[in-house]
């Protein structure tokens, strides 16, 4: 098959949609992010890319905490419209219906409604061109306890997890393998 070359642009996808939540439980904002990631694991640390002129930039900087709340099914609509909005003008907790919850770690909230939210710790902030880049170190990870089961296993793909795909929200489907089963032993029939 052949290649169309085109030049270098953002086109990795799919990525997640979060909503990152900063500010304090009196005054908070979202923002709706979605180059998001993991940089490393021991220590935990994530990032969050955010242009400067967004309303949560300063707010981030100035707090150096934050934390970052994964979209479902139920919460794509939020954040869409968080991503859209600006805090300037509106609470987008309040708009959308939001539920402020207190984090372990952060003076950031949490959103209640998404099933995973992780706290976070900014520890340098990179100028990279259009975005800066907020270096992160993860200090706590809350789950809902609906996604354990009784083994204490988290089950992720028990909430409808959210892509996002050059301008398009899927809901994430079908598992392909575990980590590793290409190299998986076959079990022999008996």
């Amino acid at each position: 098959m052949a290649k169309v070359t085109w030049k270098g642009s953002t086109l990795l996808a799919p990525v997640p949609p979060v909503m990152v939540s900063c500010g304090t439980m009196e005054k908070s904002n979202i923002i709706t992010v979605a180059w998001c990631g993991i940089l490393s694991s021991t220590p935990a640390r994530t990032y969050v890319s955010i242009r400067p002129e967004r309303h949560s930039y300063g707010i981030i900087k100035e707090t150096k905490q934050l934390v970052i709340n994964l979209t479902t099914t139920e919460t794509v609509y939020a954040c869409d419209w968080c991503g859209i909005r600006s805090g300037r003008d509106v609470d987008k907790f309040e708009k959308m219906h939001l539920t402020k919850a207190p984090a372990s770690e952060v003076s950031a909230p949490m959103i209640k409604e998404c099933p995973l939210n992780l706290e976070c710790v900014v520890t340098d902030i990179l100028p990279m061109g259009s975005h800066d880049v907020f270096v992160c170190n993860i200090v706590a990870v809350n789950v809902d306890e609906e996604l354990l089961d009784e083994n204490g296993k988290l089950h992720l793909e028990r909430c409808g997890l959210v892509g996002y795909s050059h301008g398009q929200y899927f809901k994430l489907g079908k598992a392909l393998g575990n980590f590793g089963f290409s190299h998986a032993k076959k079990k022999k029939k008996k």
